[in-house]
């Protein structure tokens, strides 16, 4: 299971379709406005 960096809700990333990559690192997201958010400024909630 995976944190949402955005909302902080549980995901699990073997069942998510939204995911990112941002420094190396995979995030997983509950939603695609969540997705979005983070997309747009990843440094944002790239390192929490």
């Amino acid at each position: 299971m995976s944190k949402d960096p955005v909302c902080g809700m549980t995901v699990d990333e073997r069942k998510s379709k939204l995911k990112s990559e941002h420094d190396g690192k995979e995030f997983y997201f509950c939603s695609p406005g969540c997705k979005s958010a983070f997309d747009r400024d990843p440094h944002r909630y790239g390192h929490s």
